[in-house]
């Protein structure tokens, strides 16, 4: 009598199509989570500088002049957190890893020869990965909410520069975690191009009309130089009290007196 054969089986991990499925979706995206995490710990960072902005802005566009400020704003900042006493890499210049403003960033970071974080996600077109991105550094999203966490998770301050959709959600929404006091810390916020943000978003009329408070509007500020957007966030930024690297939750803690 011939042995029948046990049924072949898979490990639920090694299974591609279960991964896949609708039933393993919170799986998928906390490994858009964790595996970031690992990466940021693995290189020693603790937090960034994020930039924003259109990935349609090109160096020879009409906006070309953006491009080159924040090229030259990324080089400054890299420059100055490089110079701060600390055994992690302070300050690291983050994009979302595509052409235009990002591309313009991390070639600046790149420039001065630090460390630079793409926060890519797949899309159907506009967002390639540019090749400015620290090796080790760049990440793949395909959950716009995972990549907005990252961006959040980690950032000293943002600098927004002209944008579209995107940059006006990811900005607007740091700015509403601000406004009900969800951050833990001060972040601050500054908009590149005084002139670009008035025109396509009126300030004064939300205050105006009520749906914000006038104390609102110091959440973020107006500029128009990369050594002035330099000069603001090398005053506001407030180091923490050690470093550490990013956890689930604030579990950075001083060292309590007298310990080892």
């Amino acid at each position: 009598m011939t042995a029948r054969r046990a049924p072949h089986a898979r490990v639920s991990y090694e299974n591609r199509r279960f991964l896949e499925s609708d039933d393993a979706r919170p799986l998928r995206i906390l490994a858009e989570y964790l595996a970031p995490l690992k990466q940021f710990r693995e290189h020693d960072i603790t937090d960034t500088i994020v930039f924003y902005g259109s990935a349609r802005i090109s160096p020879k566009g009409p906006l070309g002049r953006y491009y080159d400020d924040a090229r030259e704003l990324a080089r400054l900042v890299t420059v100055w957190s490089k110079g701060l006493a600390s055994h992690a890499h302070r300050y690291v210049v983050c994009t979302g890893g595509g052409p235009g403003i990002m591309e313009a960033a991390n070639r600046g970071a790149s420039d001065a020869g630090g460390r630079t974080i793409g926060l890519n996600i797949a899309l159907p077109q506009e967002q390639q990965p540019n090749p400015y991105v620290t090796r080790g550094l760049a990440f793949e999203f395909h959950y716009f909410f995972m990549r907005k966490l990252w961006f959040a998770h980690l950032a000293a301050a943002l600098v927004a520069f002209p944008g579209g959709f995107g940059t006006l959600d990811e900005i607007m929404e740091i700015l509403t975690l601000a406004q009900t006091h969800k951050l833990a810390r001060r972040v601050p916020v500054l908009l590149y191009g005084s002139a670009y943000w008035n025109e396509i978003v009126n300030f004064e009329a939300l205050v105006r009309h009520g749906v914000i408070a006038r104390e609102d509007l110091d959440l973020f500020d107006f500029v128009d130089t990369p050594q002035a957007a330099l000069d603001i966030l090398a005053a506001r930024i407030m180091p923490p009290a050690v470093d550490c690297t990013p956890a689930f939750a604030p579990s950075c803690m001083p060292p309590k007196s007298g310990a080892s």
